[in-house]
């Protein structure tokens, strides 16, 4: 290398490690995606809310019942020995984070991760006492006083209101929410659900308040490894700097870039501008110091500043800076790619709605691939999309016909352990413990019977249990053999239900005196 590579050298001197955020203060925005946003959030949280609320067959709709070791979702019931389903849940899950991914970016960090939706909600109830993004800076700056008081306090207060419903409805997953509910007044809850509740809250309250998209950028390891699953033909939240540079402000009547002489840029050209408008930002970019890690050149390179341009000469983004105004994340789209963003779209819609404004077409921030904004030939759809999407059916399918014909009932069988084998009148006797589960939500019948029926062996006539729903019912069966019977049998408990459907075998042994 013929650089030099600068060092800096941490010591006691002033150097640390660790950078003080600066608060970021997201300007509110409307259009397509913001709309899609808000839809997410109420849905989502709208389950997280309502469902543990819901009735289903008389008994709470969503319940993971721990000391019960059951978990019901609507009309199914899961048991521990469905475990199968849930591991085979969570790969599904991981394979729709590739395959979205892959398809089309960070959705997931956009639209339905948890700290985003929470931290959309807090967001709200901070605007609703501290007003728009400029007021809020204001009421930030401005030296404690009545209404600043009143303000942060009744900001803190719906937010401490909203996180401990969030807690309690959490709770209320694994305990009985009714239940739970009834016992507040007076105060009866158990040490571990209170401390879940406020547990729950405290975070809640932390992350949606107060970290906020430092969760997003220092906290989630996905924000680490998305790069590995992009490439250049993965639809992502780009600017476009062909159609865009060089930025900045115009008189009106300007019409755009794709209406003019001037027409796109060469895509070394406008990266070049991109980078020399990054290193020499212009008032507005620094007032608000946008975050961002994308290094734009090579290690030491100190580019020119740019010339000033004539109003023929520039592109269509006029340097309002609006699309950082509203990042949540505080970053400047228009440096590229870098690994906070989220894919809110939210610069979207703030771009669309000033092109609007001019007069522009929409679209110089948009949905698309790094190859379509560089002008070369995409295919969104290409093969690892097709292998993504091909597991991820047969995950599913896979799942939902094993939810579908599982069994209902559980059989295994315990031999007695305080004696090998019992001499009486009739033979020889072994006995056994049959641990029947009817995981039905129905009572059932079942008979029992031994195989096989012509080594001798046999149950004292027809058996035949009845279980209750979910019932776990032991049975005591003894199996009798002719005397003279000795050494180790194999035989096999076959547990039919009366109405067909479901029919077990267990195997075990039977054990006479030595011959």
């Amino acid at each position: 290398m013929s650089k030099r590579i600068p060092l800096d050298v941490v010591d006691d001197q002033g150097n640390s490690f660790y950078v003080s955020e600066r608060k970021i203060y997201p300007r509110d925005v409307s259009g397509r995606f913001n709309r899609l946003r808000v839809a997410a959030v109420v849905w989502l949280l709208g389950m997280f809310y309502v469902f543990p609320w819901l009735r289903w067959d008389g008994r709470q709709a969503v319940l993971f019942d721990l000391p019960a070791r059951k978990f019901y979702v609507f009309g199914l019931a899961f048991w521990p020995q469905d475990f199968l389903f849930l591991a085979l849940l969570l790969i599904i899950a991981a394979l729709s984070l590739f395959f979205f991914t892959a398809l089309a970016g960070r959705l997931w960090c956009g639209y339905a991760c948890p700290q985003t939706v929470w931290t959309e909600v807090f967001l709200w109830m901070e605007r609703w006492t501290e007003g728009d993004r400029s007021r809020r800076m204001k009421l930030d700056a401005a030296p404690w006083g009545r209404e600043k008081i009143l303000r942060k306090g009744a900001k803190h207060f719906l937010w401490a209101v909203f996180a401990l419903w969030t807690g309690f409805t959490f709770v209320g997953f694994f305990t009985p929410i009714t239940d739970l509910a009834s016992r507040i007044v007076p105060f009866e809850w158990g040490g571990w659900e209170t401390f879940w509740v406020f547990f729950y809250a405290f975070a809640t309250w932390g992350n949606a308040g107060f970290l906020r998209e430092q969760v997003c950028k220092y906290m989630c390891p996905y924000a680490r490894f998305q790069s590995a699953m992009f490439d250049r033909n993965t639809l992502l939240i780009a600017y476009d700097p062909m159609r865009g540079e060089p930025r900045g402000p115009r008189k009106r009547g300007l019409g755009s870039v794709l209406e003019r002489a001037r027409g796109l840029l060469d895509p070394k050209t406008a990266y070049d501008y991109v980078f020399r408008a990054s290193a020499h930002p212009t008032a507005a970019d620094n007032r608000l110091q946008a975050h961002g890690t994308i290094t734009l050149g090579g290690v030491g390179d100190k580019p020119e500043p740019l010339p000033k341009f004539s109003y023929e000469e520039l592109g269509d983004c006029i340097d309002c800076t609006i699309c950082v105004q509203v990042c949540p994340t505080g970053i400047d789209i228009r440096n590229g790619l870098q690994y906070e963003c989220i894919a809110c779209g939210a610069c979207i819609d703030a771009c669309d709605e000033v092109m609007g404004k001019m007069g522009y077409p929409r679209g110089l921030i948009r949905y698309a691939t790094q190859n379509a904004i560089d002008g070369k030939p995409t295919r969104v759809l290409r093969p690892r999309i097709f292998v993504y999407g091909f597991l991820l059916l047969a995950l599913c399918g896979a799942w939902a016909w094993g939810v579908a014909h599982r069994s209902e009932l559980i059989a295994e069988v315990l031999r007695d352990r305080n004696a090998l084998y019992r001499e009486t009148a009739a033979g020889v006797a072994n006995d056994y413990t049959l641990k029947l589960i009817n995981k039905s939500q129905e009572t059932r019948s079942f008979r029992i019977t031994l195989e096989p029926a012509d080594a001798g062996l046999s149950l004292p006539g027809p058996v035949v249990v009845e279980a209750g729903p979910e019932q776990v019912l032991p049975v005591a069966l003894t199996v009798t053999a002719e005397e003279g019977t000795g050494g180790r049998r194999e035989i096999r408990f076959v547990v039919e239900s009366e109405d067909g459907r479901d029919r077990r075998v267990v195997n075990s042994s039977f054990f006479g005196p030595s011959p």
